[in-house]
């Protein structure tokens, strides 16, 4: 057995595991999959907050205005983006949390800690790790990270090779696009230029 066939087999069997944890059985029960995807193969892993759910319950995650900004910020096609031996989709949580009193609740803390290190340990091709928004970037940079994403935004360069911190491409931002105009300018080229070098 090749080293791929070998981590997609441990990954099988990592998604049958999020599938049947008692902590994810209220999903189970409404029909609701785990809405992530990667590949032994995969280069870029971007992590977000966790599915709306439409996306949940179409089963694609990012199908939606902001993947859509999202895939204009990286220049990439949805072809491109939805092909797994390139790009991984791991949210914090790979369900949709519920709805809060202000737009969705947050992703479970303890989700990411149980499953993103068993799912990465199996995955050894990932050059570049992109980090949308304050729980992803809580996550991976801990004590490097700035006082608000804005701030740990605008320090991109002193994060990579490793990890690129990124505003959520939500309409929603557009406002905080608007104030911030080096995001496009300085943030974004780099943004492509890496992702161009590291799939082609």
């Amino acid at each position: 057995m090749t080293k791929d066939k070998t981590y997609q087999k441990k990954l099988d069997a990592i998604h049958a595991d999020i599938v049947h944890d008692p902590a994810n059985k209220e999903f189970y029960d409404k029909g609701w999959e785990p809405l992530y995807f990667i590949s032994p193969q995969t280069r870029i892993v971007i992590i977000g907050q966790a599915p709306g759910l439409k996306a949940q319950e179409r089963k694609i995650a990012w199908e939606d205005v902001s993947g859509d900004r999202l895939r204009q910020w990286l220049n990439v096609s949805k072809e491109t983006f939805y092909d797994s031996k390139l790009f991984g989709i791991i949210p914090m949580d790979f369900y949709y949390p519920g709805k809060g009193k202000s737009g969705d609740l947050p992703p479970r803390i303890e989700f990411a800690e149980k499953w993103h290190t068993q799912i990465f340990e199996n995955t050894p091709n990932i050059v570049l790790t992109i980090l949308i928004g304050q729980y992803a970037q809580k996550q991976y940079l801990k004590d490097t990270r700035k006082k608000n994403t804005t701030e740990t935004v605008r320090a991109f360069a002193s994060y990579l090779p490793t990890y690129l911190p990124l505003v959520h491409p939500s309409p929603r931002n557009r406002i905080w696009l608007a104030k911030n105009p080096w995001f496009e300018t300085d943030v974004i080229p780099l943004l492509q230029e890496w992702v161009r070098k590291i799939i082609l």
